[in-house]
């Protein structure tokens, strides 16, 4: 077995326990879930449990809002089982796709990201890394769910861009390589992070609107999440840092490109989306400082743009031909 060979099975071994990481946190998820029901359904009033009002005790509704559950039905996520075993899942995944990444650019004697498949495999490395770094600092256990399923499905369409090792085009044998892809890399992890936590930001935001019957209440756990307003302030953070991240991404990639074509930009196609995605996260953050865009609108910027990001990585390297075509396909 060469380290190639040894790198694919590190990275499969990865996707593995992420996949049992993911598992881990939804478990974590469904006992928040049943544990807030069963402190709501406690809190019935004791005369109703009596049947004390006899005429209308049969036909009363429970109704739970958010900022209720979350003070009645608070639930401890130190104590849960199955969420240590979703970080420790997580750690370890990290541990075996940095083998797999760090192998796969010794036996390639360069950086591992010249292409689809490699930076795939950085890109997912790095939204895990940030991840846990993060959790030293704040407790997004509950996003776990999220990240690692995000990270799963990434590595999972990668293998469709698996190439063997090759030679880098002319363009590439450049010290920009090692600086800009990582940079981009490192941006769209952190702006990954600002995308889940505004996907639960509205979900959250949609159940404090609503006063909803304990039957038809599905996702209980969200009483034991931060509360909207909470979630959108930690997404706005780490947005602006992966927005940092782009703008270096951007202007590095100018000073490259004029190292390499002589021009600093020329309207390819790879370059236009780079600069639509900063467009889209700068009028993210000015619209949210200056014209007060809370909530939800903020929330649907921040979505719109992780999802420009995808589709700058997986159809522009792939459908669109230009000077930046390098997925190695």
């Amino acid at each position: 077995m060469n380290l190639n060979d040894f790198s694919v099975m590190a990275l499969w071994t990865a996707l593995a326990l992420y996949a049992l990481a993911f598992i881990a946190f939804t478990f974590d998820l469904a006992r928040r879930s049943s544990e807030v029901r069963q402190s709501a359904e406690a809190a019935v009033p004791s005369a109703v449990e009596r049947g004390g009002a006899a005429g209308s005790a049969g036909s009363r509704t429970l109704t739970v809002d958010r900022p209720a559950a979350a003070g009645g039905a608070r639930v401890s996520a130190s104590r849960s089982p199955s969420l240590r075993v979703g970080v420790a899942l997580t750690a370890l995944g990290f541990v075996v796709h940095l083998a797999a990444t760090i192998t796969r650019g010794i036996a390639a004697e360069r950086v591992p990201w010249a292409n689809m498949y490699e930076f795939a495999m950085t890109g997912t490395l790095l939204i895990i890394s940030v991840f846990l770094i993060v959790l030293t600092r704040e407790d997004l256990r509950f996003l776990g769910t999220f990240v690692t399923g995000l990270v799963v499905v990434l590595l999972g369409i990668s293998w469709n861009f698996y190439v063997e090792i090759a030679p880098l085009p002319p363009a590439l044998q450049s010290a920009w390589l090692v600086v800009h892809v990582f940079v981009a890399s490192l941006g769209t992890a952190f702006l990954a992070l600002g995308f889940a936590l505004s996907v639960v930001q509205l979900i959250q935001s949609r159940q404090e609107s609503l006063k909803l019957e304990l039957s038809a209440l599905r996702l209980r756990f969200l009483a034991t999440l931060p509360a909207s307003d909470r979630l959108e302030n930690m997404a706005y953070r780490v947005n602006i840092i992966g927005f940092i991240f782009w703008t270096f991404t951007l202007i590095a990639g100018a000073v490259w490109a004029e190292s390499a074509w002589g021009r600093y930009w020329g309207w390819d196609t790879k370059e236009v989306w780079t600069f639509i995605i900063w467009v889209i996260y700068a009028g993210y953050i000015h619209a949210r400082a200056t014209r007060g865009w809370r909530g939800t609108r903020s929330a649907w910027l921040s979505i719109i743009g992780f999802a420009a990001v995808l589709f700058n990585f997986g159809i522009v390297n792939v459908f669109f031909k230009g000077l930046h075509a390098y997925s190695g396909l």
